[in-house]
């Protein structure tokens, strides 16, 4: 984009205020999980319950997230920064408070609930801020920093969730306080300031997006607890499937929209979504296989088996630095195509060696797992916010994070059904083999696999068939993950073009501010900017 924008030291600021601002839920996407035992046994929580207390956070961010882009559109992106934020800030403070009793289930849930709601409201709104801080080809290098940490923090969540409850549980929430007093801080010191326009909600798309996408991404959650034989599985995916369709029908005819669905027809903001999307379902899922095979098959307690994610974390990190570069000086289509098949090929090579029960021949396959993955996704996400005008860099957010969030449910519930069965085939071939009948070897191979597909503590003293069981199954979802990122990596490659992307026209922007009513209005009140190629506030 044209126009001045944030002095060097100025966008550094804002920088490090939106990535303090948004850790706190890449963060919590995975801590919780590593304390779910705890928690369990302290309030006394069902099984149900403590699914529902990591579940509830992930459904309500991937549900609020296309209203948060547009909300933040409207109302201006630093007040949804200090919304998110306050409110993530005050629901985390009250799960660490969650009362012991015939209360705390519900009140656990209502707050992890609560929590992604904020989240929901301030990720899409802090994007759009570091988006409009930095000119066009200045972007790539920037948001490069900013994804390569938000990835991190989702691998650094079960170790620090390892750590904090060898003092209490209630610490995984508490800490995300200070981290929201540093980012509020920092957004006081650096007043971000970019231009929005008011207009009015359409809360008809909001009803049917928030039902369509909580349906169907549930229905996605609960197939490993209810089986994809259960028709209620099915009722859920198909009736959410159909309210999207039903959304993406209402949108096209609605004046103001929820999401423009318009934004579709840019060919590049098309197919990275798609490939955001499939990419989604290997990255997410990496995180729990990865921890559940050093537990189980490795015999690790939860604390040294998160950190292998360390390994994964360090290829992510690196290669997103080098990937944002790349995207700066010759476009997304390069570093987009390289991360899929550098992914792709890690994974295999990584499924190729994990039946050796051997750390050491691992780990360098981890890495460059993890380098393909941060070498592609950063890029493409800020390739297809780029791809928009100024005014709608929230909402191109909420599309491209909603997107992300199915992509990362559906392949959870796939490659957790997949890693199930391969587990239960190869626990009754092994139980068969020491002389049960396959009847009684099929029912104790489903306990035994219910134990260790939800470890959370060491099992060094498992025996060697169950060891080498999740050894298998495992091998087989990084064969999966293989195959996503390659379907992933002939996406890319066929749908993109190469070349920097060259400046939105000002009637871009033009045609957004005529659909969306009166003039832009910057964060700060002031009225009457354009965007886009006109001068931004700063």
């Amino acid at each position: 984009m044209s126009g001045s924008v944030s002095s060097s030291g100025s966008r550094r600021l804002i920088l490090a205020a939106m990535i303090f601002a948004v850790a706190m839920t890449f963060i919590d996407q995975t801590i919780v999980s590593i304390a779910a035992p705890q928690i369990q046994a302290e309030l006394g929580l069902t099984d149900t319950g403590v699914q529902w207390a990591i579940n509830a956070y992930l459904l309500a961010l991937a549900a609020l997230f296309a209203f948060g882009g547009r909300l933040s559109d409207i109302v201006g992106h630093r007040p949804m920064v200090i919304l998110g934020v306050v409110v993530f800030a005050a629901a985390s403070a009250m799960c660490g408070l969650t009362p012991k009793g015939s209360a705390a289930e519900a009140w656990l849930i209502a707050f992890r609930a609560l929590q992604g709601a904020g989240g929901a409201i301030m990720y899409p709104a802090a994007l759009a801020i570091v988006v409009s801080s930095y000119a066009l080809h200045e972007r790539g290098k920037a948001l490069a920093l900013f994804f390569g940490i938000a990835g991190g923090l989702t691998a650094i969540g079960p170790i620090l969730g390892g750590w904090l409850t060898q003092w209490t549980w209630r610490a995984i929430f508490w800490v995300n306080i200070p981290v929201a007093i540093v980012a509020l801080v920092l957004i006081a010191v650096s007043k971000p300031r970019t231009p929005h326009r008011p207009a009015p909600m359409d809360y008809r798309g909001l009803v049917l997006i928030v039902a369509g996408v909580g349906l169907s991404v549930f229905g996605f959650q609960q197939s490993n607890l209810w089986g994809w034989h259960s028709p209620a599985i099915w009722l859920c995916i198909i009736v959410g499937l159909l309210l999207l369709v039903v959304f993406v029908l209402v949108e096209r005819r609605t004046p103001a929209p929820l999401l423009n669905v318009r934004h579709f027809r840019n060919r590049a903001f098309r197919v990275e979504n798609i490939v955001l999307g499939v990419s989604m379902a290997a990255f997410v899922p990496v995180f729990f296989f990865t921890s559940v095979y050093a537990e189980v098959a490795l015999g690790k307690n939860a604390s040294k088996a998160s950190l292998d994610l360390l390994y994964f974390f360090l290829g992510f990190v690196v290669a997103a630095q080098i990937g944002g570069r790349m995207l700066d000086r010759v476009g997304a289509k390069r570093p987009v195509v390289l991360g899929c098949a550098l992914a792709c090929v890690g994974f295999f090579l990584w499924a190729g060696r994990v039946t050796a029960l051997d750390e050491s021949r691992i780990v360098w396959w981890i890495v460059v797992s993890g380098a393909g993955l941060g070498l592609m996704l950063g890029q493409a996400n800020t390739d297809a916010v780029n791809r928009v005008p100024q005014l709608s860099y929230g909402e191109a957010t909420g599309i491209t994070q909603t997107i992300r969030n199915y992509g990362s449910s559906l392949g959870l519930a796939v490659l957790g059904t997949l890693y199930s069965s391969t587990l239960q085939t190869r626990l009754t071939q092994a139980l068969t083999g020491q002389g049960l009948s396959h009847a009684a070897a099929s029912q104790q191979a489903a306990q035994i696999s219910r134990l260790g597909a939800g470890s959370s503590g060491g099992t060094a003293s498992a025996p060697q068939f169950v060891r080498l069981a999740v050894a298998e199954a495992t091998r087989s979802v990084l064969i999966g993950m293989g195959v996503i990122m390659a379907v992933a990596c002939g996406i890319a490659l066929l749908g993109l073009r190469r070349g920097k992307q060259t400046e939105l026209p000002a009637e871009d922007d033009e045609a957004v501010a005529d659909q969306a009513g009166p003039a832009p209005v910057a964060d700060d009140g002031r009225a009457g900017e354009r965007p886009s190629r006109y001068r931004r506030s700063s």
